[in-house]
């Protein structure tokens, strides 16, 4: 227990108060029993609790005392088998306020394990405004149906009340055609549009005014609504769209020689349908990219983590004898790995400025052949069994460049590599100056890329084929080559599947 407050009050004082305290979400960490042990300020304002409050308290005080029963049941199904979840898509998923009042909610849950213990991640949305949006959406439908029903009937009371609705039907036309599709009747402000009148149209064929494709898609339509079927169907000429609404006018022995034909220009409700659909698609990206973010900083935070901790034990021995040099080394690793988590944290909480390339590079002078030691050193303690790191560095360079961007590169290619590569297998880092280029390799044993795949490698959550079974997000790539072009470097990559990967950088010394 000592061990997980240990790393509870790290997460907590260290590079975790910029993630739970910076998110626009509420986040909190549960453990297995479902008490509370971390918990963001959003999600202390969202529910109502003062600072520090919720520590300690069950989950199931966020919980509608009507379901709290049957929380405990699902809680332990998930801790029987953790996985990546979302809830609240296409069911009514409450939360309750520390003072009773009940809110509508969307969670996505991960876990992620600090030795034996289950640790749950949950990110919390108030979707309140968006359930407010729904209904009244759904208000303007209904709204809108009534005032379709009204018209009809109106058109049905009285003639004259039918032509003034129908000359002022927006964006379409109201048409009676006879069986060899003449006009009867036409009024509407479409006809406004193309300085057309009611009386120019009367007798004239109503297929002599479109084009001939577009005739030989409507004729077999409308001959249908004679035959007694009611269409509903829509069609686009010159650019525009167009829905037709097609019915039969039966006469008092009920044979259908005339049809009413109600042609609407959609075109403008076409183009906000797609407007709110890439609306909703954007949506769906964030909310993805909330779910993996869970995922990622579950992720990326190993590396420093596993650093300080290892460390922190070699601390405690230390203690034991005069040992102020090591123990100094050690404080220095939790220093740097401290460090490097909470850029890490800053690197997801701006992913999108990173993409939108609104992330730019601190530059200053620092030894290239001191960072590469440095990261070897720090990443010898994530090696699997008998993995060699061989680093071979002739250049004696000083790199004007962010330092910060530069150990994240390294970090992440030869995590990838140590991840990728079985036991036993060696990994060369290659590092020298040549004229005015700095190139630094790194070359692996690993189980390689697909060939087929390989042009998809640096896109954002990408993950080959042969490498689903091993856990990632495919997003480390991604952010190496955005880091890489940020520093004015390259990056290339020679692969081959089951045989291992080589990633070169190439950066510009000015000297």
């Amino acid at each position: 227990m000592d061990h997980l407050m240990g790393y509870v009050d790290a997460l907590r004082e260290g590079a975790g108060r910029l993630l739970f305290d910076s998110a626009a979400e509420g986040l909190l960490v549960v453990n297995g029993e479902g008490s509370i042990l971390l918990a963001n300020r959003q999600l202390e304002f969202m529910f109502g609790y003062d600072e520090g409050e919720l520590l300690g308290k069950a989950i199931e005080v966020l919980i509608p005392k009507d379901v709290r029963g049957s929380h405990s049941a699902h809680r332990e199904d998930y801790n029987a088998q953790p996985r990546k979840r979302s809830m609240g898509k296409g069911i009514d998923l409450r939360a309750v306020r520390k003072n009773g009042s009940e809110f509508p909610v969307e969670v996505s849950l991960n876990h992620f394990r600090q030795g034996e213990l289950l640790m749950v991640m949950a990110l919390v949305t108030d979707i309140t405004d968006r359930k407010i949006a729904e209904e009244k959406l759904q208000q303007m439908n209904q709204s809108l149906e009534r005032m379709v029903e009204e018209r009809t009937r109106a058109l049905e009371e009285s003639q004259y009340l039918y032509r003034t609705i129908a000359r002022n039907f927006p964006n379409g036309t109201i048409n009676v055609f006879d069986r060899n599709l003449k006009y009867v009747f036409a009024e509407g402000q479409e006809l406004f549009r193309y300085r057309l009148t009611s009386e120019s149209l009367m007798g004239t064929s109503y297929l002599d005014r479109l084009p001939l494709d577009v005739r030989a898609e409507i004729e077999p339509q409308l001959r249908k609504v004679f035959d007694g079927q009611d269409l509903s169907f829509e069609v686009e000429t010159r650019g525009e769209n167009y829905l037709l609404n097609a019915v039969g006018l039966p006469d008092a022995e009920g044979n259908v020689h005339q049809i009413l034909v109600v042609e609407q220009n959609i075109t403008s409700q076409k183009q906000v349908q797609e407007t709110i659909r890439e609306a909703l698609e954007k949506e769906r990206q964030l909310n993805e990219l909330k779910s993996r973010f869970v995922s990622m900083a579950s992720h990326e935070f190993r590396t420093p983590l596993s650093t300080i901790l290892t460390s922190t034990s070699l601390l405690k021995r230390y203690n034991e004898v005069p040992e102020p040099g090591k123990r100094l080394k050690h404080l220095n690793r939790i220093h740097t790995s401290v460090q490097n988590l909470t850029s890490i944290l800053n690197d997801f909480l701006s992913l999108d400025k990173l993409e939108e390339g609104r992330v730019q590079p601190k530059s200053a002078p620092f030894d290239v052949t001191r960072v590469l030691h440095d990261v070897v050193e720090e990443m010898e303690g994530l090696a699997k069994s008998n993995q060699r790191m061989l680093l071979n560095c002739s250049a004696n360079c000083t790199l004007n460049a962010d330092e910060h961007m530069m150990r994240n590169v390294l970090i992440n290619l030869l995590s990838n590599a140590i991840k990728y590569s079985p036991e036993a297998a060696e990994i060369a880092i290659q590092c020298e100056e040549v004229g005015d280029q700095l190139y630094i390799s790194i070359t692996d044993q690993g189980i390689g890329i697909p060939e087929s795949e390989q042009e998809l490698l640096f896109t954002r959550f990408f993950r080959a084929t042969n490498a689903t079974n091993i856990q990632g997000t495919g997003l480390g790539l991604h952010i190496v080559k955005r880091y890489v072009d940020l520093l004015g470097g390259q990056i290339e990559f020679r692969s081959v599947s089951g045989q291992g990967t080589t990633f070169e950088l190439h950066f510009p010394i000015h000297k």
